[in-house]
């Protein structure tokens, strides 16, 4: 049964779509999946180089890189081996007050304090349970692509999760995952000279979990659009 109806207009997809972070159990038919992923090969890329490259889990090798990165996280182990920043160090306003109000709308819907700092920590962990998706999708990319590619990988992404919400699914996208890419590397084929961008996890959303529903605001188009020329 679908907790939330698929998405018929790119409008209501691009209007429902959000970060999922609870998933029910139900399954994912691996030929929806193809067919979403046929779809979004037809996104926009620069030279047409499509530089994305993808892999996607499920069962027993998803359940298995949950536990070894579950168990690292809650050791203490920080990770990192791969990791880039994922954010800049010196973020400004307006970015810095948009990031922190998500954060605080999140740990307010979990009903965890600003200052229980173990109860945020425990929050991080459904993070390596792809939120408890039954798919887990991994971008990634050879090192030599450069920054118009990796805009590019960006505008597959996008496309992708809109198809994802027009099939009835959701999506996060996590570059947590990425701090554990050592983990990664056990169970996904990719050589030394591919880096690992971005973890997706995809399902269907559980319309009754708060972490779905708290507010995410965004920024009024007259502060992010300059008009020149028109009337």
């Amino acid at each position: 049964m679908i907790d939330f109806p698929p998405s018929p207009t790119v409008t209501d997809a691009v209007e429902g779509r959000r970060s999922v972070r609870a998933f029910t159990d139900q399954p994912v038919d691996m030929a929806v999946l193809r067919d979403v992923l046929a779809k979004a090969q037809r996104a926009a890329s620069g030279g047409n180089v499509q530089p994305w490259e993808v892999t996607v889990l499920t069962g027993v090798p998803l359940k298995a890189l949950c536990d070894d990165v579950t168990a690292r996280a809650m050791s203490g182990d920080p990770g990192g081996e791969e990791a880039f920043p994922f954010y800049p160090a010196d973020l400004p306003a307006p970015w810095k007050i948009q990031r922190a109000m998500v954060g605080h709308a999140m740990y307010e819907a979990l009903g965890i304090a600003r200052e229980d700092k173990a109860g945020r920590a425990a929050a991080m962990l459904p993070n390596y349970r792809a939120f408890g998706a039954p798919v887990l999708l991994f971008v990634h990319c050879r090192k030599f692509m450069d920054r118009p590619q990796w805009a590019d990988m960006g505008i597959w992404l996008g496309t992708l999760v809109l198809l994802l919400r027009e099939a009835g699914l959701d999506s996060c996208a996590q570059e947590a995952w990425v701090r554990y890419a050592a983990s990664i590397r056990k169970v996904i084929d990719v050589g030394d000279d591919a880096i690992i961008w971005t973890g997706l996890a995809i399902g269907y959303r559980d319309a009754a979990a708060p972490l779905n529903s708290f507010p995410v605001p965004r920024m009024d188009i007259d502060a992010v659009v300059q008009w020149k020329g028109f009337a």
